[in-house]
Parts: C-alpha cells; structure tokens; sequence
C-alpha cells in the first residue's frame, strides 16, 4: 500500500507542474469567453478526459514505443528534460505555448477541448516524455498502477482549475497568474535539468560500464 501511495504522489507531483492546470486558465476562459457557464463545463470535463487519455495511451506504449526505436531510457530521459527546459523557458520569458496561426485557427473552434486544450497545453510533449519514462522504469503491476492512478488526480486536477478558472482569475488577473508561471517556469527548469542530468548518467553507464566500477 505505501508502495502504490508513493508511485501516486511521485506521478502526480511529476505532471502537475509541467501539466500546468492554473497556466492554461486564462487561454481557456478566453477561448469560452463568450460560452454559457455549462458549455465551459462541457469543455472542462471533456479537457480533462483528453489528457487523461492521451497520457494513459503513451504510458501504456511507453516500453513498446522504446523498443521499436531502440531507444534507452538514458536517451529518452535527456530528450524529455530538454522538451521540458523548453517549456519552462516559454513560461519564464512569458512566450505564448500557441503560435499566431494556431490561436487563429483555435478561435473558430467550437470543441477545444482537444486541441489545443488537452495537446499541446496541457498534455504536450514535456508530459507525454514524462509518462514514457514512467513507463519504461514502471516494472511491477503496483506502479503501473499507481501511475495510472497519477494520471486520474492529475485529470481531476486539471478539471478543477479549469471549473473554478473565472474565480482564479478574478482573483489573480492576468498579472498574477502571469507572475506564478514565471515562479512555476523557474523550478521546473531545474526538474528538466535533473531529468537532463539523470539521463546523461544512465547513458554513460549503458555506454562506459568501466566508469562506474
């Protein structure tokens, strides 16, 4: 049971910050600005469902994924730290996740809930490389399972943020949400430097054994 307990916290604590929920409020309610109150509803819950199901399917194809490739965990590792370097370097400088075309498009959209909600803001390439790299390591059942457990708080999380997004940001603003992503940006910097950094070891030790002997 603690076993399954750590794997919940120590997946859902890996995704929250790069997943961002509070981040996406304001691109949310602007998209749904002229939406009823249950229509936002609608687009939160289906956002939420995405995501949980575009990071349960890469988790699941994690290890197969790895295999077709013939790709180590070392590699995988160092390639997720820098997508996720790349992410939180977008929420430091405050770079829009959307190019201009994209939010052109999104803005005839009447169903959001998938793009660019669920890919790429919320369930983009940092968190798909996460959940890979969890799966590859995830070797027991009670992991998976509490990985996939991760994965549902997650979901819920990103539902609530995302219920409650008008209140945030009557309280914040645009300034103040601003100014957490920028505290956000800066410590999962330092995750993607640690993924970097754990990656480049693994590799060393798959390609130079004698190093570490």
């Amino acid at each position: 049971m603690q076993q399954l307990l750590a794997e919940v916290t120590a997946t859902f604590l890996a995704l929250l910050p790069i997943a961002n929920p509070v981040g996406a409020v304001p691109l949310f309610y602007s998209l749904t600005a002229l939406d009823s109150k249950a229509y936002r509803q609608a687009q939160a819950r289906k956002t939420s469902l995405n995501v949980i199901c575009v990071l349960i399917i890469f988790f699941l194809a994690g290890r197969l994924i790895l295999e077709f490739f013939d790709l180590s965990l070392g590699v995988l590792r160092i390639a997720g730290g820098l997508l996720i370097a790349h992410t939180a370097w977008e929420m430091v400088t405050v770079r829009p996740r959307l190019t201009p075309p994209e939010r052109e498009e999104v803005a005839e959209k009447e169903d959001i809930s998938f793009t660019p909600m669920a890919v790429p803001m919320l369930s983009g390439p940092g968190a798909i490389g996460v959940v890979m790299g969890l799966s590859a390591r995830s070797s027991h059942l009670l992991d998976q399972l509490g990985a996939l457990i991760g994965i549902l708080l997650l979901g819920g999380m990103i539902y609530f943020c995302l219920s409650v997004g008008d209140r945030v940001m009557a309280r914040l603003g645009k300034s103040g949400v601003g100014a957490f992503n920028r505290v956000l940006g800066f410590f999962i910097l330092a995750i993607a430097v640690q993924f970097i950094a754990e990656g480049t070891i693994a590799l060393l030790k798959d390609s130079l054994p004698e190093l570490f002997n």
